[in-house]
Formats: C-alpha cells, sequence, structure tokens
C-alpha cells in the first residue's frame, strides 16, 4: 500500500489554495482530481467577483473568511501578476420601497469589517452611471473581478514549487477511517485501483464533497449534512453595448443575489445568475429561462432591447440550505466534529468561496494542528 502524508481531493479554487497552504508548511501533498483540468467545475463557472463581504450575517463564517480573504487575495493577485481589477459594485434600489433595505445592508457590511461603502443618491448616479435606473444605491469600492483560470494557474504553480503533486483524471472511489482509536495513517483512500494510506485528508470535492464522505467506510452518516444544489444561468447580450463601467446588483433575493450585471476583465457583459432549484448535475443552459431576466434587469436597465439575451454559462451552488430556508454557512467539518483523526469535509463552499479561498486554506490548517 502507497503512503502519503496528505491528500486533497479537489483542484478547484479552494483545493488549489489549500494545498498551496499546506505545501509551503512542510507537509507532502498530493492533489487528486478526476477531471482533465484543474477548476473546471464550479471554480470556473461563477462571476469571477472579488467579494467585498456585505450580506453575510455577522460572525458567520462566511463573513469572517470573506472580509479576511478578500484582503489576501487581492494582496496574491498583486504579488503573483494575477488578472484582476478592484472595478467596484452598485447595489441599487430600483423603487422607494427598497431604500430602506440600502442602510440595512450597510449596516451590516460594517459590523463584518467593510468600511467603505457609501450611499449614493440619484443626482451622483446619473454623473457615474447615465444609464442607470435606480433611486439610491450603496457603492463598494472594495468589489472587483479576476481572471479564475489565472490564479488557479498560479495556486497550482505555488503548490507544486512547495513539493505538492497535481494527479488529474484521478478519482476517489472509495476508502476507509478508523475512529480515535486508530493508527496515525487513520484513512485509507482508494484512488483509481490504488489504495493509498494517508496521514490527512482534505475533502474539497465541492459538489461532490458528500458524495467522497459517504463512500468512506466508517465514516458516520450522521455526519453529512443536507445538500442542495441551486443553479445559475448566466445571458450576454448579444448586438447591444452595455453602458455600465461597474458591476450593477440589486436587492439580494432568496438563495442568492439576484439576476445581476457583471463584467469579466475583457469588458465582456453578462447578467445572472437566477436561482434554479435541481436535484442533479446538469450544465445546460435553457434559452426560455431569460425570458424572465428582462423584467428583473429592466428594473435598473430600461432600456435593454427586446430578445437580446442569449445563454452563456451555468454554474451550480452546492448549498447546505433548500428553497425557502435560511441560508447557511459555510461548513468546515474537522475531527472535531466526526471523530475522524485527520479528515477534513468541506461543504457548502459556494460564494463568496472564491474570495475566501486562502482564509479557508489557513482554517482547513488548524484543524490539522
Amino acid at each position: 500500500m502507497e503512503q502519503v502524508d496528505c491528500v486533497v481531493i479537489g483542484a478547484g479554487v479552494i483545493g488549489l489554495a489549500t494545498a498551496r497552504q499546506l505545501a509551503r508548511s512542510g507537509r507532502d501533498v498530493l492533489i487528486a482530481e478526476r477531471a482533465e483540468l484543474i477548476g473546471s467545475e464550479t471554480s470556473s463557472r461563477n462571476s469571477e467577483v472579488i467579494h467585498a463581504g456585505i450580506y453575510y450575517p455577522a460572525g458567520s463564517a462566511k463573513a469572517r473568511l470573506c472580509t479576511s480573504g478578500r484582503d489576501k487575495l487581492y494582496a496574491y493577485c498583486v504579488d503573483h501578476g494575477v488578472d484582476h481589477q478592484r472595478i467596484g459594485k452598485l447595489i441599487v434600489a430600483t423603487d422607494t420601497d427598497q431604500v430602506d433595505r440600502l442602510s440595512g445592508i450597510a449596516a451590516a457590511a460594517e459590523v463584518n469589517g467593510v468600511k467603505d461603502l457609501r450611499l449614493i443618491d440619484s443626482d451622483e448616479l446619473a454623473e457615474l452611471e447615465p444609464d442607470l435606473h435606480a433611486e439610491q444605491a450603496l457603492l463598494s469600492p472594495s468589489t472587483g473581478i479576476i481572471d479564475s483560470h489565472d490564479l488557479m494557474s498560479a495556486l497550482r504553480r505555488d503548490a507544486e514549487e512547495a513539493g505538492a503533486t497535481t494527479a488529474l483524471r484521478s478519482s476517489v472511489t472509495g476508502g476507509s477511517v478508523a475512529g480515535n482509536s486508530g493508527p496515525r495513517s487513520s484513512i485509507v483512500l482508494v484512488i483509481d485501483d490504488t489504495e493509498i494510506a494517508c496521514d490527512a485528508v482534505i475533502n474539497c470535492a465541492g459538489l461532490s464533497s458528500w458524495d467522497v464522505a459517504a463512500q468512506l467506510d466508517g465514516f458516520p452518516a450522521t455526519s453529512l449534512p443536507p445538500r442542495h444544489y441551486a443553479k445559475g444561468n448566466y445571458y450576454t447580450p448579444a448586438g447591444v453595448k452595455v453602458p455600465f463601467s461597474r458591476l450593477i446588483y440589486p436587492i439580494p433575493v432568496d438563495g442568492g443575489l439576484g439576476v445581476h450585471l457583471t463584467l469579466d476583465l475583457g469588458g465582456q457583459a453578462r447578467f445572472g445568475p437566477d436561482v434554479e432549484w435541481v436535484d442533479h448535475v446538469d450544465y445546460q443552459v435553457d434559452p426560455s429561462r431569460s425570458d424572465a431576466f428582462y423584467s428583473e434587469i429592466r428594473r435598473y436597465w430600461p432600456a435593454l432591447p427586446d430578445n437580446t439575451l442569449t445563454p452563456a454559462y451555468c454554474g451550480i451552488r452546492p448549498k447546505l440550505s433548500g428553497p425557502g430556508e435560511p441560508a447557511a454557512d459555510f461548513l468546515i467539518q474537522g475531527p472535531a466534529d466526526h471523530g475522524i483523526p485527520g479528515l477534513v469535509n468541506l461543504f457548502g463552499i459556494e460564494s463568496p468561496g472564491l474570495t475566501s479561498c486562502f482564509a479557508i486554506a489557513e482554517a482547513v490548517a488548524t484543524h490539522l494542528a
């Protein structure tokens, strides 16, 4: 049987940041990724936004890890030449009934450590974004955009330079765990029919984290949290120039942040994501779902022409809460939670996971200390 100090399952942005953290601390790390490429699922199917940390409940892991991770991410991008831009965003109240909610959002954000939000009235909005319809808005100058693939390539390079090994097309198909009375190498993984004994396993499999944990013989089923999938569809406007220079976000909705406008580093605009609750992974975008986008977008951009939105791509959020339920927090589940030495499971790492990747990696390391 082969022996490895530490296996990180999943080469998305969280897995790569975690592998980098552990390798740089001196651990022998194997990154096992079932796909042919790194970051080909959730990590590359999002808005590529660096979030400021505005919306999350005070004291939550999302709030703490986002604000801490945001600053670490910006610093990393500067130091490593990762393509990004502090483009800023506007959270807009499109009618008088929504104006009061802006102050509540700003107050919650300040508790989270976001100190730079500024209320913008309609006159200033007309100067900043002449084509935007809104009564008032909050300006978030700390919100940015990033090339997620550039980031993941840099993280992989850092991890491998620190001694980590990346194994693509390598699926975890089973394994077993011992409880607290087991030996130090208490975890055995089966990766493509090869048994590997591990001192530590970090389950960063994203949408499949539940499946990975469940197939480990000896892992307590009672430690598996609920699983929900929220699909988010994105559409691009064809044949029309989007006249905004900042990200535009409506007031948040159940399950997400509403149909917002984001811009990539090439200036391409896209609208989304919506919230489509699904029970399986499917990356097909239904063109007809764009019909509901027009009314949402026209609340802040009335000039959007008819029949211009075309399917772009979609992502699926791995969620711990379902429709109509309060939004769940990140779950970083360590040995104190499930009783398996050396095993850390990451469940429900949705937005702001990319922004939080460095802070999440540090949190994982504390479970192995």
